[in-house]
């Protein structure tokens, strides 16, 4: 969706929308080396980095964070320089704050644990359920994971067991292959 398609969404769908205010959730897409992805930067950070469909991400965002939702490439670039960097293995660590809210509570948990696990390395699902004192929720930690709204900064990538990745197994073999 290019940045005047995504405007006239944020116009038909936002009856508040004024061109010249600045939007409260900023929305674009970066193209890069596992394919598009979906941004959206809050007041508190990156609440979206993901494979899914922009309108799909929009329409969610809309939903669950509320307020104007519109493209501000401005607020995008720094997330955009630092998938650069990753992607380009000059990065290992992102800065950038990130922003939950679109997860679970549970998801929450599981997610802040996945940005503890370092770069190159990975871990289990079963390790993370251990973790959390829930030995048998396997499944729901899975389901979490594949969930995960900020994909690739929050490194869902990590868990080796589980099956399905967010983007697909082509974007998780090359994720894979930048930290390998």
């Amino acid at each position: 969706m290019s940045a005047g398609e995504l405007d006239a969404l944020v116009r038909i769908t936002s009856p508040t929308y004024r061109a010249e205010r600045p939007p409260d959730v900023a929305i674009g897409t970066y193209e890069g080396a596992v394919g598009t992805l979906v941004l959206a930067v809050t007041g508190r950070g990156v609440v979206a980095c993901s494979f899914d469909d922009e309108h799909a991400v929009f329409e969610r965002i809309s939903r669950a964070v509320g307020g104007l939702v519109g493209p501000d490439p401005r607020r995008l670039d720094p997330v955009r320089r630092e998938l650069d960097a990753y992607f380009s293995r000059r990065l290992r660590a992102f800065t950038t704050p990130v922003d939950l809210q679109l997860a679970t509570p549970f998801a929450r948990t599981l997610l802040q644990m996945t940005m503890a696990v370092p770069y190159g390395t990975s871990t289990t699902t079963g390790d993370l359920a251990a973790r959390i004192g829930r030995p048998q929720a396997l499944r729901a930690i899975g389901n979490a994971l594949n969930g995960n709204p900020v994909c690739v900064i929050v490194p869902c990538h990590r868990v080796a067991d589980r099956d399905g990745y967010p983007g697909g197994p082509t974007a998780l073999e090359r994720l894979l292959r930048v930290e390998g």
